[in-house]
């Protein structure tokens, strides 16, 4: 009987495993077997010829030296940013979040907020690069609640309520203090 099972534990070695996939395998795919390494060819040079007569070049009409030299300007230079550029990129990213959480939970200012964020842009978004951090900011913050909240619910109306406060309290800081 040890014998057996001594023979029966080579056998089992000896079988392959079954062709079962990992959880891995079904979601991504079977993993590509390594190719066999083939030798990279190796460099041999051309044989050499006998010189040949070099042979005339074709001549190419001179196009103007105006079209060489005309060279696309270069971009604006972004002046530096605002004083209150971090206090408006903030209400920017409030603005983003009241657009979402305010229609969701039916304000009656809810279908607002996006053209607030426009007149925002158009008032403040100067040049391409500010215009695109503004936007960046407001998207950021549409896009926090997003994930979260697809129902209004309690804590969203808090959130709304609390984004509504502190909006107001950023409008108010950044026109008395730098004018607006």
């Amino acid at each position: 009987m040890r014998r057996g099972l001594a023979a029966g534990a080579i056998l089992l070695a000896a079988m392959e495993p079954a062709g079962a996939q990992s959880f891995f395998e079904r979601l991504f795919g079977v993993p590509p077997q390594p190719q066999p390494q083939v030798p990279a060819p190796q460099y041999r040079p051309a044989p050499r010829r006998a010189p040949a007569q070099p042979q005339p070049q074709p001549q190419r009409p001179s196009a103007p030296k105006e079209k060489e030299q005309k060279a696309e300007p270069a971009p604006p230079v972004e002046p530096p940013p605002a004083p209150y550029e971090k206090e408006l990129l903030r209400l920017a990213e409030i603005m983003g979040s009241l657009a979402l959480l305010r229609p969701l939970c039916a304000a009656p200012d809810g279908p607002e907020w996006q053209a607030r964020m426009q007149a925002l842009l158009d008032a403040e978004g100067t040049t391409p690069g500010r215009r695109e951090r503004l936007a960046g900011a407001y998207n950021k913050g549409y896009q926090a609640y997003a994930l979260t909240y697809r129902i209004c619910t309690a804590s969203a109306q808090e959130a709304s309520n609390r984004y509504l406060r502190e909006g107001e309290t950023l409008a108010r800081t950044i026109s008395s203090r730098y004018g607006g």
